[in-house]
């Protein structure tokens, strides 16, 4: 019987320290890892995550797969109840090794009917939906404090690329004819730092060519939470991005729509990420992934019935 360590951080800035530590507490006999790629997203269903899938392909009846902490694996009640039908259905127990479940047997079943014990799935989703409780709160709290930065004058966001000592030179050699593609390769930083380092300079406005066509207008459509959890946001565009982290959260029961904003085209791009959650090139379909999945669907094609 094999012991099976999952591991996994949501951003390529994060590392594994954490994780490793109190699962060589645990003392774990001859563990086979399996990590994924850093920055793979808690949205992106457990089921659906490369490593975790290469995970359930290796184990065998009877062996048992250790994480560290219950949300290093999910991220809400419907991926833990995915996830422990699979585990019970493949014989494989769960252990995780800290916080609020670390003192439960999540894998219990009715010894009769083999269905998980009612008692089991309370407290996993009690337990999922304080975790999720307190997610909301800590993102509230982030816009909330960005806000009162805003109002004093402080702008969030990243840093400029171009350092502060280097910004006036490269003004100086704008201004003397040197172009941005040639600035951002001098000072190895993106057009686009280079843009905002001459922000001023550069003209009013771009005048629109006679037959340019006219830009897309933004809609909003309700994306099913089933839907966001999946997407793989390390793997999404700059626009694709924005829309999914501006996007309005709207509870419905314990679930959850996703109010996106965005043009039409950025939508289409969602949807098609989302191609997989149809199952096929053996990766399991979730039904209730499947259904949330076509309801964007109808969603997203009818902008092609009403455009603007």
């Amino acid at each position: 019987m094999a012991n099976l360590v999952y591991k996994r951080v949501s951003t390529d800035q994060q590392s594994t320290a954490r994780q490793n530590l109190v699962l060589e507490e645990a003392g774990i006999e001859d563990p086979v890892v399996f990590e994924e790629d850093p920055g793979t997203s808690s949205r992106l269903h457990p089921l659906q995550r490369p490593k975790f899938r290469e995970l359930l392909n290796y184990a065998r009846p009877g062996d048992t797969v250790h994480i560290s902490e219950m949300f290093r694996l999910v991220r809400g009640t419907g991926h833990i109840l995915d996830v422990l039908d699979v585990l019970h259905r493949d014989q494989v127990a769960l252990r995780i090794h800290d916080g609020a479940f670390s003192a439960m047997d999540l894998t219990a079943r009715h010894p009769r009917t083999g269905e998980l014990l009612s008692t089991v799935k309370f407290m996993v989703q009690t337990l999922a939906a304080a975790g999720e409780l307190q997610r909301d709160l800590q993102r509230e709290l982030t816009y909330d404090g960005l806000r009162a930065a805003e109002a004093k004058g402080s702008k969030g966001g990243r840093r400029p690329a171009v350092a502060a000592a280097k910004t006036e030179a490269v003004r100086a050699a704008y201004l003397k004819g040197r172009s941005i593609a040639a600035l951002a390769r001098d000072h190895g930083v993106s057009r686009g730092a280079i843009r905002t380092a001459v922000a001023d300079l550069l003209p009013d406005h771009i005048a629109f060519e006679e037959n340019s066509p006219v830009p897309e207008l933004p809609v909003t459509l309700d994306m099913p939470g089933k839907v966001a959890d999946f997407l793989p946001v390390s793997e999404l565009d700059p626009a694709e991005r924005a829309a999914l982290d501006q996007g309005v959260i709207v509870r419905r029961g314990q679930g959850y729509t996703l109010r996106v904003t965005a043009v039409p085209a950025v939508h289409h791009r969602l949807l098609a990420r989302c191609q997989p959650l149809d199952g096929g090139h053996g990766v399991p379909a979730v039904p209730a992934q499947r259904k949330a999945r076509r309801e964007y669907e109808n969603r997203v094609s009818a902008l092609a019935l009403t455009g603007p």
